[in-house]
C-alpha cells in the first residue's frame, strides 16, 4: 500500500533499485545531490543535474519537463554517500518564477515495476523557486525516504549553499544556462519510426529497401530538421500517461505520456503468434513464426504526384488491421510530426539567438570595436545573420505545417464517429455500433506556432482514468468569462463527452449516472434526461449522493471479489455488467466526509472494474479539504471548457493547448444521436 507522506514523515524503502517520479503542471528542472553522513555535498561532482545527468547510482532527466523519472540504485552508490536529496527548480528562462504560481508538485517513489512505495505532494510553497522534495537516507544500514518540502526563494544557488557546496552560485548559473540554451531542456525528437512497420507514407515513388531508410529524420512526407535523438520514450497529452493522453498526457500527452505513457501505434503482428504452452497444458505444435490469421489489406495508395510537388496525403495510409486502427495510428503520427517540426523550429530560433549573443559579446569585448563604424557594422552583421537563420527556420516550419494542414484536411472527413468532431457529416448518418471502438475523441490539440493545424486528441477505450472538467478560472482567456458562465460551459462539455461515450458503445454496454446535488445543472443535463439514456434521474441532495455512491462502491467491491476469487460468473442475478460512468456536478456541494472518501475510492479502484468518474468541479471550492483531495485530482485527467495550454508534454517540452469538442451553435446532432441511442437501448432491453 502506498504511504502518502506529509512533511517530515519518513518511510522504509523495501527495494534498492527505485524510480522517483515527479509530476508538475509546468516544466521544471529535476536533479539530485549526494551527501555524506552530515548531509554535506563535497563538490559539483556530487550533483546530478541536466548538464551532468549521471552519477554512480543516480540518473536524472536531461531536460526541463512537467514529468520526470529519476533512476536510483542505492547499492551502486559509493560507500561515502549516505544521503540522496531530490531537488526541483523552476527554469529561469521564462515561465513561472515561483512555485506558488503553479500546481503543487507531486513526487512518488516507486519500484521498477511501477508499484508506488511512498508519495508526497509539496504544498504551501509561495515565493520559492527551488525546493528539496525528498531525501533518501541511510541509517544503521537501512535506507528510508523522508518528505522534506524545504523551499528556497533564492533558487538553486541558495539551496546549494545551504548544503555546503562552495561553488553554489556558479553551478546554479550553469544549470540555468544549459536549460535556457536547450542543451538539456528537452528531447526534441521522438524515437524514429520504421517506415515499413510503424507508419509508412505510401507514395507513387518506388519503395525504399531496408538499406535506404534514414533513421532519426523527420517522418516521411515532412521536411525540415529535427533535434538530436536522446533515447527517451515519448509521453504526450495523448497519454493517460502521453497529453493520447496524457499534450499520453500529449502526454498523455500522454497517450503516453504524455504521461502520461501515451498509446503507441498497435503492432500488426500482435496476436499472430501462437500462445506459448504452459506447464502441464497441451503441447502447441504450430510453428512460432507461421501467421495464423489473414494479413490486413494494404493501406490506400497515394495518387501520383506532379513533378516537383510532394505526394498528396491519403486518409488511412498508416499500418493497421482495420481502417479504424490505421486512422488512429495516422492521427498519432500527425501528433508526432507536429511536435517534431515545432521542436526543430524552436531549436533553430534558440540557436540563432545564441549565435547573435555570442557575436555581440565578441564585439563588445574588444574596446577598439565598441564605438565607431566598425562596431556598428559588426552589430548589423550579427542581427542580419540572426534574421536570416530565423527566416530559414520559419520557411521550413511553414512548409511542414502546410503539409500537415493538407493531411488534416484529408483525414478529418474520413474519421469514424468515435474520432470525428461534432460538426462532421458522419454524425448525420449515425448508426448505433455493435463493437466498442479503439479510442474516443476528447477534443483537439494545437501549439502556438501551428495556428490552423489541430490534432484530434484521442484516448484509448475503455478509459483508464477518470475525467475532470475544471469549472474554475484556469488562464487569461477565462478572465472575460464570469464564474457562472464557466460552470455552464464545463457542464456542457461534460454532457457532450457523455453523449459521445454513449454513442460509441453498443447498446447495453454503457450506463451513465448523474449526481447534481443542488440541481444547478438541470438545463445543461436536459439532453441526457429528456432522451432517457440515463440509468435514473439525476441524484439530488445529500441522500441522493449517498445512495448513488453507495451503490457504485458496492459494485466495485463485488466485481473485485469475483475477479480475485476467480468466480466472475458468480455475480448476483441481474447484475449490470456494462461500463458505468458517474457524472458529478458542482462538487463538493452535498458531499460529507464519507461521500468524499467513497468518491476517492471510485476514482482509484473504479476504472479497473469498469466504473469511471467524470467530475465537473472547481478545485478552489474544495480547498477546505486541503491535501486530502490531492490524490483525487491527480488521478483524473484535467480538461477545460475553454482553450487552455495546461497539457504539458515532457517529451519535447511543449505546452499543448487543449480545445474541447463543442457542438456547432443551434445544432441538433447530439439530440438526434441520443434519441437513436435511447431507441436502441429500449429494443435491446425487450
Amino acid at each position: 500500500m502506498t504511504a502518502e507522506l506529509v512533511r517530515g514523515q519518513n518511510h522504509p524503502l523495501p527495494e534498492v533499485r527505485l524510480e522517483i517520479r515527479v509530476s508538475a503542471g509546468t516544466p521544471i528542472v529535476a536533479g539530485a545531490t549526494l551527501g555524506d553522513e552530515r548531509g554535506r555535498v563535497h563538490g559539483v561532482e556530487w550533483v546530478a543535474h541536466p548538464g551532468a545527468p549521471t552519477l554512480p547510482g543516480v540518473e536524472v532527466s536531461q531536460q526541463a519537463a512537467a514529468d520526470h523519472r529519476l533512476a536510483v540504485d542505492l547499492d551502486a552508490l559509493t560507500p561515502s554517500v549516505h544521503r540522496v536529496t531530490v531537488l526541483l527548480a523552476l527554469p529561469s528562462s521564462g515561465g513561472p518564477a515561483r512555485f506558488g504560481a503553479v500546481a503543487a508538485p507531486f513526487v512518488a517513489v516507486t519500484g521498477l515495476d511501477g508499484t508506488e512505495v511512498a508519495s508526497y505532494t509539496i504544498t504551501d510553497l509561495e515565493a520559492e523557486s527551488a525546493v528539496i522534495a525528498l531525501e533518501l537516507y541511510r541509517r544503521q544500514g537501512v535506507w528510508k525516504v523522508r518528505a522534506v518540502g524545504q523551499g528556497y526563494a533564492g533558487g538553486l544557488a541558495e539551496l546549494f549553499t545551504d548544503q555546503g557546496l562552495p561553488q553554489a552560485q556558479q553551478l546554479a548559473g550553469g544549470i540555468h544556462e544549459a536549460v535556457a540554451q536547450g542543451l538539456a531542456r528537452s528531447v526534441a525528437a521522438p524515437p524514429p519510426r520504421l517506415p515499413d512497420e510503424d507508419r509508412p507514407r505510401r507514395t507513387a515513388a518506388p519503395a525504399q529497401g531496408p538499406d535506404q531508410t534514414h533513421g532519426g529524420t523527420t517522418p516521411e512526407g515532412l521536411s525540415g530538421t529535427t533535434a538530436p535523438q536522446q533515447g527517451h520514450q515519448p509521453t504526450s497529452p495523448y497519454g493517460t500517461t502521453p497529453p493520447y493522453g496524457s499534450p499520453h498526457d500529449a502526454t498523455r500527452p500522454d497517450h503516453a505520456s504524455p504521461q502520461h505513457g501515451g498509446p503507441t501505434p498497435a503492432d500488426p503482428s500482435a496476436g499472430a503468434q501462437p500462445a506459448a504452452s504452459t506447464t502441464g497444458g497441451p503441447v502447441n505444435y504450430s510453428h512460432p513464426g507461421r501467421q495464423t490469421t489473414a494479413p490486413p489489406p494494404p493501406p490506400p495508395t497515394a495518387p501520383p504526384a506532379r513533378p516537383g510537388e510532394p505526394a498528396r496525403p491519403v486518409a488511412g495510409d498508416a499500418t493497421g488491421w482495420s481502417m479504424e486502427e490505421r486512422l488512429y495510428n495516422q492521427v498519432w503520427g500527425m501528433f508526432e510530426d507536429l511536435a517534431r517540426t515545432v521542436a526543430a523550429y524552436r531549436s533553430a530560433v534558440d540557436f540563432a539567438e545564441s549565435r547573435m549573443e555570442q557575436e555581440l559579446d565578441k564585439v563588445l569585448s574588444d574596446p577598439r570595436s565598441r564605438i565607431g563604424g566598425q562596431g556598428d557594422a559588426a552589430r548589423e552583421a550579427a542581427r542580419a545573420k540572426h534574421a536570416q537563420l530565423v527566416d530559414q527556420a520559419r520557411t521550413a516550419l511553414d512548409r511542414d505545417l502546410a503539409q500537415l494542414r493538407d493531411e488534416a484536411d484529408v483525414v478529418e472527413p474520413a474519421l469514424p464517429t468515435a474520432y470525428a468532431s461534432w460538426d462532421s457529416p458522419v454524425w448525420h448518418g449515425y448508426r448505433v455500433p455493435m463493437e466498442i471502438p479503439m479510442a474516443l475523441r476528447l477534443g483537439d490539440l494545437r501549439l502556438p506556432e501551428s495556428e490552423g493545424v489541430r490534432i484530434p486528441m484521442l484516448v484509448r477505450l475503455p478509459l483508464e482514468r477518470g475525467l475532470w472538467i475544471d469549472s474554475g478560472r484556469s488562464g487569461s482567456r477565462d478572465s472575460f468569462t464570469d464564474s457562472d458562465e464557466l460552470r455552464r460551459l464545463a457542464l456542457d462539455t461534460a454532457v457532450a463527452l457523455a453523449a459521445r461515450l454513449l454513442a460509441v458503445y453498443p447498446p447495453g454496454e454503457f450506463t451513465v449516472h448523474v449526481i447534481d446535488a443542488a440541481g444547478a445543472g438541470s438545463s445543461a443535463l436536459a439532453p441526457l434526461v429528456g432522451s432517457g439514456v440515463l440509468a435514473g434521474p439525476p441524484a439530488a441532495g445529500a441522500a441522493g449522493v449517498s445512495e448513488v455512491l453507495g451503490r457504485l462502491t458496492q459494485r466495485v467491491d463485488l466485481v473485485q471479489m469475483a475477479v480475485r476469487g476467480g468466480a466472475a460468473d458468480a455475480l448476483p442475478p441481474g447484475f449490470d455488467t456494462a461500463e458505468q460512468l458517474l457524472i458529478v456536478n458542482d462538487f463538493p456541494h452535498g458531499f460529507d466526509d464519507r461521500a468524499v472518501t467513497q468518491l476517492r475510492y471510485l476514482a482509484d479502484e473504479g476504472p479497473a472494474v469498469g466504473v469511471h468518474l467524470m467530475m465537473v468541479a472547481d478545485r478552489q471550492e474544495a480547498a477546505a479539504y486541503g491535501p486530502l483531495l490531492d490524490p483525487l485530482w491527480r488521478s483524473l485527467m484535467r480538461l477545460t471548457p475553454t482553450p487552455d495550454d495546461h497539457l504539458a508534454d515532457p517529451w519535447v517540452g511543449h505546452a499543448w493547448t487543449y480545445e474541447p469538442s463543442s457542438l456547432p451553435p443551434g445544432s441538433r446532432v447530439m439530440h438526434d444521436v441520443l434519441a437513436r441511442v435511447a431507441d436502441a437501448r429500449r429494443s435491446w432491453n425487450r
